[in-house]
Order: C-alpha cells, then sequence, then structure tokens
C-alpha cells in the first residue's frame, strides 16, 4: 500500500480521504529539517502546508517519493527545480481558499472605510471619541480590482450586493467573461483614476512585482483606499505610507506584506491602516477544503496515476516522456517568449505543429505552451489547468497538425490574437533536440533563447545597431549573443539579444528612449 506523510497541520478529513482509498498515511508535525531528512525515504507522497520545507536535500533523501502536495496555492517553501529533477510531482490546490480571501478582502474592505480598529482600540481606553471616527460609505463607490480570476470575480460579487461599481484592471479577462461578472473592464491608468477602493487579486511575478509604484500611487484620485489581500511586494509599502501621511491615500488595509512575518513597517505606525497576519485562508471552512483536496489529489495519483492541479507535470505515458521531452522545451519557449510580451487581453491562440511534430501526442505540447504563455500574469496556472484557465478567460485555443512543412523537419508555430491584432512565433529542434526560434511577427531569425534576453522591435535605420551595443555597454552588460532579422530594408526590424545577467529596469528605459525603437522587453527564461 502506499505510504503519506502528513508533515504539516492537516483536517483530520484528510485523514479519511486516505484511508478510504487504500493509502496509509502517518501524521507527523513539526520536524526538524534532520528528522524529516531521516524518514522522508519510507513514504510515496508528502503533504504539506507552508511550515515544511521540502528542499533539494529533502528531495534528494526521498527514494520512493512520487508526489509532494501543497494545501494552499504558493509552493515558494518546495525547491520546484529540484522536485522536478527527480521526478517527484507537486500539486496544490489553487482554488480551495477563493471564498475565504474573498470574504477577507470585503472585511478589510469595511474595517478600513468605518475605522473599525482604531475605534475599537480608542473605546477600550475609554475616551468615547464619536466624533473623530466619521467613515464612508461602500454604496455607490467605486472598486477597482487589479486582477479579475478566481478569487478577484468573487470579490466582484460581494461587492456588487454591496452597491458598489466594479471596475476592473485584467489582461486576461475577456468581454464575454467582464459581462457575466457585471463588471467593466478598464486599463490600469483609468482604473486608478477613477477607483475610490483599489484591491489586489493578482499573483506577484515580475511583471506585477510593485504594480502599485510611487508613480502609480500618485496617479490615483486623491482619497483612495488600497486593500491588498493577494500577495506582499504588489504595493511599495514605504510609498504608500508617505502617502498616506500626506494625504493623498486616506488608508489602507493590507493582509500580506514584501517580508513576513511582518515584524516592523512604516505602515504599523498609522491609524489609517487596518493590518492582519495573512489570514485570508484562515477559515476552518478553508483549512478543510484545501486538506480534502489535496488528499484527494495525493490518493488518486497514488492509486490510480491520475494527475490533478500538478505545477512540473503533464499527462503524458511513460512512452511518450522521452521523446516529448525536447518538443515541451521548445514549445515552453515559445509559449513564454509570447506571454512575456503579451500587454493587452488574449483574443486566441493557435497552435500548428507540422512535420514530426504533427505525428506526437500534442495535448502535453499544448498544455505546456498555453500555461507558459499565461503564467506571467497567472501564477496559479499549470499544465494541467490552463486549458480551463483559458476557456474561464474566452481565450479560443485551436491545435492544427500539417505532416508537410518545406525546409524543416519540424516546425512549431504559436499565434496569439490580442486587443492589438495578431502576431506569430515559430520554432523548431537542431538535431531533434536544440530549440531554436526562426521566425517572429513574420520576420526569419535563428536565434536560441537563454536566460536572460532583451528583445527590441525597431525601424530599420542606420546606425540603431551601434546605438543599443553602445547603451549596454556603457551599462557595462556583456552580450553572449546577438540576433536580428527585418521584414523589408527600412521596415520594421527586431534584435534578440542574449546577456550575461538580469537587465536592470533603467536600462531598459534607456533603449526605449533611443531612436526609432518600437518596443523593448527584458526576457527571462
Amino acid at each position: 500500500m502506499p505510504r503519506v506523510l502528513i508533515a504539516d497541520e492537516l483536517s483530520p478529513a484528510a485523514l479519511d480521504i486516505f484511508a478510504s482509498r487504500g493509502v496509509v498515511a502517518d501524521v507527523r508535525t513539526g520536524l526538524p529539517k534532520e528528522k524529516l531528512i531521516e524518514i522522508i525515504g519510507d513514504y510515496d507522497g508528502l503533504a504539506v502546508r507552508s511550515a515544511t520545507k521540502v528542499t533539494a536535500e529533502v528531495l534528494a533523501a526521498a527514494k520512493r517519493l512520487q508526489v509532494v502536495g501543497r494545501a494552499g496555492i504558493g509552493v515558494d517553501n518546495i525547491d520546484l527545480e529540484a522536485a522536478t529533477a527527480r521526478g517527484v510531482i507537486v500539486m496544490n490546490t489553487p482554488f480551495g481558499n477563493a471564498v475565504t480571501t474573498a470574504e477577507h478582502t470585503i472585511s478589510l474592505m469595511l474595517a478600513l472605510c468605518r475605522q473599525i480598529p482604531a475605534a475599537d482600540r480608542s473605546t477600550r481606553a475609554g475616551k468615547w471619541e464619536k466624533s473623530r471616527f466619521v467613515g464612508v460609505e461602500l454604496m455607490g463607490k467605486t472598486l477597482g480590482l487589479i486582477g479579475c480570476g478566481n478569487i478577484g470575480s468573487i470579490v466582484a460579487d460581494r461587492a456588487q450586493g454591496l452597491k458598489m461599481r466594479v471596475i476592473a484592471y485584467d489582461p486576461f479577462l475577456g468581454p464575454e467573461r467582464a459581462k457575466e461578472l457585471g463588471v467593466e473592464k478598464v486599463e490600469l491608468d483609468e482604473l486608478l483614476a477613477r477607483a475610490d477602493i483599489v484591491s489586489l487579486h493578482t499573483p506577484l511575478t515580475e511583471q506585477t512585482r510593485n504594480i502599485l509604484s510611487r508613480d502609480r500611487l500618485l496617479r490615483t484620485k486623491r482619497g483612495v483606499r488600497i486593500v491588498n489581500c493577494a500577495r506582499g511586494g504588489l504595493v511599495d509599502e514605504e510609498a504608500l505610507a508617505d502617502l498616506i501621511r500626506e494625504g493623498h491615500v486616506a488608508g489602507a488595509a493590507l493582509d500580506v506584506f514584501a517580508v513576513e512575518p511582518a515584524r516592523e513597517s512604516p505602515l504599523f505606525a498609522l491609524d489609517q491602516v487596518v493590518v492582519t497576519p495573512h489570514l485570508g485562508a484562515s477559515t476552518r471552512e478553508a483549512q478543510e477544503n484545501v486538506a480534502i483536496q489535496i488528499a484527494e489529489q495525493i490518493a488518486d495519483y497514488l492509486t490510480t496515476g491520475a494527475i490533478v492541479n500538478a505545477l512540473n507535470m503533464p499527462s503524458v505515458t511513460a512512452e511518450e516522456a522521452p521523446r516529448l521531452k525536447p518538443y515541451m522545451k521548445l514549445c515552453e519557449q515559445l509559449g513564454s517568449f509570447a506571454g512575456q510580451l503579451t500587454e493587452t487581453g488574449l483574443r486566441g491562440v493557435t497552435i500548428t505543429y507540422a512535420g514530426r511534430a504533427a505525428t506526437l501526442n500534442t495535448k502535453p505540447l499544448t498544455q505546456v505552451c498555453l500555461a507558459a504563455l499565461l503564467r506571467p500574469l497567472l501564477d496559479s496556472v499549470n499544465m494541467v489547468n490552463a486549458p480551463a484557465v483559458a476557456r474561464q478567460r474566452d481565450i479560443d485555443v485551436v491545435t492544427t497538425q500539417r505532416e508537410q512543412i518545406e525546409g524543416y523537419q519540424t516546425l512549431i508555430t504559436l499565434e496569439v490574437v490580442t486587443e492589438r491584432g495578431p502576431r506569430t512565433l515559430s520554432g523548431t529542434l537542431f538535431q531533434d533536440a536544440e530549440p531554436r526560434l526562426v521566425e517572429i511577427r513574420g520576420i526569419p531569425m535563428e536565434a536560441r533563447l537563454g536566460p536572460h534576453m532583451l528583445y527590441v522591435r525597431n525601424a530599420d535605420k542606420p546606425g540603431f545597431i551601434g546605438a543599443l551595443g553602445k547603451t549596454l555597454g556603457d551599462a557595462r552588460i556583456n552580450i553572449a549573443t546577438f540576433h536580428l532579422g527585418r521584414e523589408r530594408p527600412g521596415g520594421d526590424a527586431i534584435a534578440l539579444v542574449e546577456v550575461d545577467g538580469p537587465i536592470p529596469d533603467a536600462v531598459v528605459e534607456q533603449v526605449r528612449q533611443l531612436p526609432h525603437v518600437l518596443q523593448v522587453k527584458a526576457l527571462r527564461f
């Protein structure tokens, strides 16, 4: 019988699930790292929350381990790369605490607008300062949601019940879904200018980090209130504190912080701020939901091979895996490339498999490509749930196969249709193993993708390449490879530059200011 170690506190309902499906579950919580390493080799599965750190060292000792299940969304405590390298599937429960987190958001919003925590402290001190704590009503106010996925859509529903107007910024929110939710889709600058309350419901990625920076906070209407129950790091906390003191921001309510546990913050001294210690998912119902879900997922995988909410493994047989591996890498690079360049809402995705690729099981390839495409803004997307996420957001996904193709033994083409129109990206495999880009936006180009790339689209004018090289050189950024392509003399051109390390935002901005630049983006793979 399969054996599972429950290393963090889970609802007793999880034990019932394992027992009913023929899985032996041992509960041993609070283990020190050394003890976990000592015993993990006896288990096929591991169930954790956030306390247990599943490090590369732990995984190296887990000779039998097949699956790690995280009861919750974030997997920061699990070394995903090491797990993947060892063939250990990592699962999470991305939707188990959505209602709880949405309700906490509404609670903080009400507490903030009625100054409940400060009024409570004052009353307990015997002051009875009734005139000091004059609040504001939510009815008739405009709520601006940055992110309108699973949790954001529930917040929208609850806010409408309070007779609020709801606007949302979410590049992946389609018009039909927005209409269904009763929200108005807007661009970020419009949201900041119109919203009385801004609530964040987006994952923390390189694109969303500090999405409410000092500059963006200054673009909000005077008297705005900020609520964050999503992820620490989405808001510049120091800038937020400054603008509250200056009176531009009326107040804020935060459940998450850039550094946790948050022992100190410039926000803590401000009466206009309500803070809680990351309680968004902390209800009895949510704890039981995620415990039941992760127990079901682990048990199903160990007993039937079913894979649900896996972050690092698509559905694929053991026989197909070696053959698909290089194609999966190519598809991931194509999707990630397109996703990092997508700045407006997606309307449709078409993936064309030609030559040898057309003869393969393309379903896992499509899932890999789609997950990589969506992941820059949606960190809960994985290879399994990516098609469902696309459907929820009205993104049409089409795949086609063509066994005959001129010039290549295999060719995979990704076309994405955004609010600004379509664009294409094609790649192939050299020697059946090495991914290469061969076309970007209709422009022929042969390029290998490295960890750090700079993408520049520009008008084809004399002197531009020298100016770009000088800008990078002046910033002491070393160029590893430099790939160029153009549609025609004097037309659009593309430079794809591999560099030795991350490119600072300031350097990206310098490149953006060069003459003839149409688009610039720092990419990571």
